[in-house]
């Protein structure tokens, strides 16, 4: 499996923020046809989940 398992199970902050986090960065991804999706055999939420968890990208949730 490639979602980041380990990084969602030790994550201390709000479950919500990142899970829109990552629907975000999917969308973006699938739009631009990143090539970084092949990697990820298509799994562009995997891909968004691993660039959130690893710090590859940042976000905040503005108000």
């Amino acid at each position: 499996m490639i979602f980041p398992l380990e990084e969602l199970i030790e994550y201390d902050k709000n479950m919500y923020e990142i899970t829109a986090a990552a629907s975000r960065r999917s969308y973006q991804l699938s739009m631009l046809n990143d090539p970084d999706i092949e990697m990820f055999e298509g799994k562009v939420v995997s891909l968004a989940a691993r660039q959130l968890f690893t710090d590859q990208i940042e976000f905040r949730i503005e108000a």
